[in-house]
């Protein structure tokens, strides 16, 4: 089998997989929500509420029948790219996600570029010179990187950056029709904080899969030719030590996307994690079930990229088990 057949049979594989994780965590999300304690409709009714009519708004709002059928309800409307109607905002649940989902999505993509341009570099220095002043140097970087709060440094780059030299906005979001400069200039205060911890993660795999490698048998043969230490990384360890950091810049970016509710809120950004906390506080399930449904999606759409980036660089997952 070619190489890119091999690579399109392991991508149909690892597809069907995939739809099968959404099914199984569409379920999982409905009858969490369903358990979870708290009416909808008495939230919005109140405790006083008369019962006929709160009995009539579960039916406005679709919560009235058997479990079974409003999950196939709500999931044939998910295949046809209707998730239904906010309870709270009275809007179709498609187009709150879409509008939160253009400010989180370049946020996460803005923040893992910075980290992975920042963290890979670093790693591969720090390999290079392990046991050295400057591998120590990065090594202790790193590790301010993971143990300083997201939001105090948050809080910290908004007084310099904002409030001392006012280079930047202090939080909110003018909009991707206020220009496009305008709008990543707000998020790159934001994207600095959330991508500072993932770029020390991304800095301390690749300095140790580099330093894994370098006990291998290829760096051992590629010594014996004449090659440098840092020609040898360079060319014959970095594509191994890519595999584990795939993984990690895979899990950061799910991260990235559905995690940022609380530098969200520090910067006042109207993202979907600022959203799905909102609805949770007001017991608007289905934006919930929505929001909560496109992160899985993304997250497992992002696992599947990751995996085909193995198949690309590792040509044994190719093979079927």
């Amino acid at each position: 089998m070619t190489r890119a057949g091999a690579i399109a049979s392991y991508a149909g594989r690892r597809f069907l997989s995939l739809a099968l994780t959404l099914l199984a965590a569409s379920v999982v999300i409905f009858v969490l929500l369903q358990i979870a304690p708290g009416d909808p409709a008495a939230y919005m009714m109140g405790l006083n509420a008369d019962p006929r009519a709160l009995e009539a708004l579960r039916a406005e709002l679709g919560l009235a029948g058997p479990p079974v059928e409003r999950y196939l309800n709500w999931i044939g409307g998910v295949l046809r790219g209707d998730f239904g109607v906010s309870y709270t905002y009275r809007a179709p649940v498609s187009s709150l996600i879409a509008e939160r989902l253009a400010v989180s999505g370049p946020l996460a993509l803005l923040a893992l570029a910075l980290a992975v341009g920042v963290g890979l570099p670093l790693g591969a220095v720090a390999a290079a010179r392990r046991g050295g002043p400057l591998d120590a140097l990065i090594m202790a970087a790193t590790q301010i990187g993971l143990a300083v709060p997201n939001f105090w440094f948050a809080i910290l780059l908004v007084f310099v950056f904002s409030i001392v030299l006012g280079w930047a906005s202090a939080g909110g979001f003018p909009g991707w029709d206020a220009g496009v400069l305008p709008a990543l200039r707000s998020l790159l205060l934001p994207a600095l904080v959330l991508a500072l911890p993932q770029a020390a993660i991304l800095a301390r795999v690749m300095r140790s899969a580099l330093i894994d490698a370098q006990g291998r048998q290829y760096m051992l043969t590629a010594r014996a030719k004449g090659l440098s230490e840092s020609e040898a990384l360079r060319r014959h360890a970095f594509r191994n030590a890519l595999i584990p950091a795939l993984t990690i810049i895979g899990l950061q970016f799910s991260f990235l996307v559905a995690g940022g509710v609380i530098i969200e809120n520090v910067f006042y950004l109207p993202g979907l994690g600022r959203l799905v906390f909102q609805a949770i506080t007001q017991r608007d399930l289905i934006v919930v079930q929505g929001v909560v449904l496109v992160l899985v999606l993304i997250v497992v759409t992002v696992n599947f990229l990751v995996d085909i980036a193995y198949a690309v660089v590792d040509p044994r997952l190719r093979r079927p088990a």
